[in-house]
């Protein structure tokens, strides 16, 4: 591959989400950065610019002019565009993960108006709960491989703002020039990859659950780098 793989993990969780996938990409000799975000909200609103600047960073000792893959699960997919705009090399593509879309038209609202309803009430202290306390625990077990996973990416969960999720996050033209894609796991991201496949982009699946990553890091690895592949080449 003639780009690096830059995967980006929703501020919601940790990097830990990617931990699996990285390590297979690395193993395979594909150049991988995963930029913590875990510190975005302590700067302040506007959060946005925390992201963008954060993952810019992060690209920063890779080799000169090396293209970058850029790779965003769950609600990272919404900071793409500013992420692409603020990278400092040149970006070969965009990966969303059973990740929100950019609008096509910005600004996007990072939650809708009936999600900051459903979190109003558990703000305390000015910060939210960690993101896996928000949902039934038959919901939330399912998503993890075992209890020490489990019990690891739990911890390492920011207590975000209500402000992260009430922000809107600018959309630059152009920012989609470069070729992009969809990797689904499942419901309710069901949707949004129909609205990928509408804005014509290359989709795929791999059925599973939100933190599939985690479960089944093999085939999503392998996944990831075959769509990455076929825009990183010269003839991509």
């Amino acid at each position: 591959m003639d780009a690096a793989i830059v995967l980006v993990h929703s501020p919601s969780v940790g990097p830990l989400t990617w931990a699996p996938v990285a390590t297979r990409l690395k193993a395979s000799g594909v150049v991988t950065v995963v930029p913590s975000l875990l510190g975005v909200a302590d700067a302040g609103p506007p959060f946005w610019p925390s992201v963008a600047e954060t993952v810019g960073r992060s690209t920063g000792e890779l080799p000169p002019g090396m293209p970058v893959v850029v790779v965003a699960h769950s609600n990272a997919g919404l900071f793409v565009p500013v992420i692409v705009e603020a990278a400092r090399r040149p970006v070969a593509g965009c990966l969303f993960v059973d990740a929100a879309l950019p609008a096509r038209r910005g600004p996007t609202a990072v939650a809708p108006p009936d999600l900051l309803d459903f979190l109003r009430p558990k703000v305390s202290g000015d910060r939210l709960p960690p993101w896996t306390s928000w949902w039934d625990e038959s919901d939330v077990a399912p998503m993890f491989p075992d209890p020490q996973t489990r019990r690891d990416v739990s911890a390492e969960q920011p207590r975000l703002p209500l402000g992260y999720y009430e922000e809107r996050v600018p959309v630059p033209d152009g920012w989609d020039d470069a070729a992009c894609g969809y990797l689904l796991f499942g419901p309710p991201y069901d949707q949004i990859a129909q609205d990928a496949r509408e804005r014509g982009w290359d989709v795929d699946q791999v059925p599973g659950l939100h933190l599939h990553q985690l479960v089944d890091p093999d085939t999503v690895t392998a996944r990831i780098t075959a769509m990455a592949d076929r825009w990183s080449s010269p003839a991509g």
